[in-house]
């Protein structure tokens, strides 16, 4: 490996930013549990499970059922 190396003409790529963003979102803790199991069972972090969950919903336009006791 080098010691330095030269970026001054590098360039940022212009769907890092675009690609997901950061929020903050309140879930309850067995939810959080259930996809934190899955994930010990299958190597995937448990943001990317439920990335992935809402992703999916999404391009299917699953609406979801909403049941008010």
């Amino acid at each position: 490996m080098r010691e330095e190396y030269d970026f001054s003409n590098s360039v940022r790529n212009p769907f890092s930013k675009h690609v997901k963003k950061q929020i903050s979102i309140r879930i309850e803790t067995s939810t959080i549990d259930y996809f934190k199991d899955l994930a010990k069972e299958t190597g995937i972090t448990y943001q990317n499970l439920i990335n992935s969950y809402l992703t999916e919903c999404a391009h299917k336009h699953v609406k979801p059922e909403l049941k008010w006791a």
